[in-house]
């Protein structure tokens, strides 16, 4: 609506249909990770920003998840969850003013095809994210004859499970332990083709041209 774009027009400029963008708004449906980068190259956004670093709109609480985060079943904007936190740290929490970053207060946004981010910083970071993430069994961040593109450099560490990287004709096999570092414009997909969760640490940094 700031930009004067319709829904309809928005939805052709990313290739998806109209109503789908409608229920991503209604929080009934969750984009891929190919749809996500292409919502925010289109609206000229960071992938952090929708992290949702807002204090002031009232989040969700997820009644069936107990504890510190690190699980998928979350919606995709802005969760919280219902382990106890102390009088301080939600002072904290709520001026914004702490560094830290507790498990339960972690910003998520959960994707189509198994995915799951989780930010790992207290506020919004201009074109940086750095994450906890989460690749279900079968999860991937396009389907499997499709590789995406974007601007910036990825980071990766495993932390548990393997995952398959392919990163224009090349595909590695991360374990835990392992690493990795590319050019976020070349074409690429992320999957897991094991039978564990994969968890890994993540840094996007977004480089935008002039």
């Amino acid at each position: 609506m700031e930009r004067g774009i319709s829904l309809r027009q928005f939805a052709r400029d990313i290739d998806v249909s109209a109503s789908f963008i409608s229920q991503l708004e209604t929080g009934k449906a969750q984009p891929s990770v190919a749809t996500f980068f292409s919502i925010c190259a289109a609206l000229d956004i960071s992938t952090d920003e929708l992290f949702n670093y807002d204090d002031s709109i009232e989040t969700e609480r997820e009644e069936s998840t107990n504890g510190p985060t690190d699980a998928a079943n979350n919606n995709w904007l802005a969760v919280e969850h219902d382990t106890e936190i102390s009088t301080s740290q939600r002072v904290h929490l709520d001026g914004g003013s702490s560094p830290v970053v507790r498990p339960n207060e972690r910003r998520v946004l959960v994707l189509d095809s198994g995915v799951t981010w989780e930010s790992l910083t207290s506020s919004h970071r201009d074109r940086t994210d750095f994450m906890f993430v989460r690749y279900e069994v079968g999860g991937s961040s396009t389907l499997e004859d499709r590789l995406i593109r974007h601007a910036g450099v990825e980071y990766g560490f495993i932390l548990k499970g393997t995952l398959h990287i392919a990163v224009g004709f090349d595909t590695y096999v991360l374990n835990a332990g392992d690493s990795i570092s590319f050019d976020s414009s070349r074409p690429h997909r992320l999957y897991n083709d094991g039978n564990v969760p994969v968890e890994a640490i993540w840094v996007n940094l977004e480089f935008r041209g002039n």
